[in-house]
C-alpha cells in the first residue's frame, strides 16, 4: 500500500548536472529519489550515497528512457520500492548538433527519441499513477533553445519545442485530477553539455552576467512542486534575463 506519510520523486537522468541537482535539492525538501542514468554506475552510487547522507532514500536505476517499456519500468520500481510517485521531473536530455544540411537521419532521431518522446513515456507512466493519488507534480526540463530556437541544434531545439507542447496539453488533461504540469527553461547552465564554451564570452550577453548553475534550476523545480499548487501549463524561463 501507498505510504501517504512519505514524499516521492521520479527524476530522469538524476546522475549529473541539472538532474543530480534536482535530485538533491528535492531530497533536501524530504523527498525519496528514484532516478536513472545511463551508463555511469560510479556517479549514480555517489549520488544515491549523498541522498542518504541527508536522510533519505534513494534509488538509481540504469535505465533508457527513449525506450517506452524502460520507462514504465522505472515508475513500477518507484511503486515497487516507495509505493508511490508524487514528482516527476523529466531531464533526460541529449545532443547531436550540427547545421541542418549536414545532420543525419539517426542524430535527429535519436535526440527526439530521448529527449520528447522519454519524456512522453515518462509522463504516461508517471500520470497513471498520480491520477489515483488524485494528486502530483511533473515538471518537464526543456530549454531556452525550445523558445527562440539556435543555429546547429534544429534537433534539440524541435524536442525542447516539443516538451512546452507536451507540457501545456498533460497540464489541461490531468488539472482535474490535482496534477500541475509545468516546465523549467533553462539558458546555459555549466554542466557537461556546456563543456568547451566560452562561459566569459556567454556571459556578456546575459544581464546577470554569468552562466547558471544546475542548483539554479533546481531551486525553479523544488519551487514548483512545493509551493506550484495553482501554477500549471506555464514555462518559467530560468535564464538570467537572456530572453526578454
Amino acid at each position: 500500500m501507498s505510504d501517504t506519510s512519505r514524499k516521492v520523486a521520479v527524476v530522469t537522468g538524476g546522475s549529473r548536472g541539472i538532474g543530480k541537482g534536482c535530485v538533491l535539492a528535492l531530497a533536501h525538501q524530504g523527498y525519496d529519489v528514484v532516478f536513472s542514468y545511463v551508463s555511469n554506475q560510479a556517479a549514480a552510487l555517489d549520488v544515491e550515497n549523498a541522498v542518504k547522507s541527508l536522510g533519505r532514500e534513494a534509488a538509481g536505476i540504469q535505465s533508457d528512457v527513449s525506450d517506452p517499456n524502460a520507462a514504465q519500468s522505472l515508475v513500477d520500481e518507484s511503486m515497487n520500492r516507495f509505493g508511490r510517485v508524487d514528482v516527476l521531473v523529466n531531464n533526460a536530455g541529449i545532443t547531436r548538433d550540427t547545421l541542418m544540411m549536414r545532420m543525419k537521419d539517426e542524430d535527429w532521431q535519436r535526440v527526439i527519441d530521448t529527449n520528447l518522446s522519454g519524456a512522453f513515456y515518462m509522463l504516461r507512466a508517471a500520470s497513471k499513477v498520480m491520477m489515483k493519488q488524485r494528486s502530483g507534480s511533473i515538471v518537464n526540463i526543456t530549454s531556452i533553445s525550445g523558445i527562440y530556437g539556435n543555429p546547429g541544434q534544429a534537433n534539440y531545439s524541435a524536442s525542447k519545442a516539443g516538451m512546452i507542447g507536451l507540457t501545456k496539453s498533460a497540464a489541461k488533461e490531468l488539472a482535474s485530477r490535482n496534477i500541475t504540469v509545468n516546465a523549467v527553461a533553462p539558458g546555459f547552465i555549466t554542466t557537461d553539455m556546456t563543456e568547451g564554451f566560452d562561459g566569459e564570452k556567454i556571459a556578456e550577453h546575459i544581464p546577470l552576467k554569468r552562466l547558471g548553475t544546475p542548483e539554479d534550476i533546481a531551486h525553479a523545480v523544488v519551487f514548483l512542486v512545493t509551493s506550484g499548487n495553482y501554477i500549471t501549463g506555464q514555462v518559467l524561463q530560468v535564464d538570467g534575463g537572456l530572453v526578454l
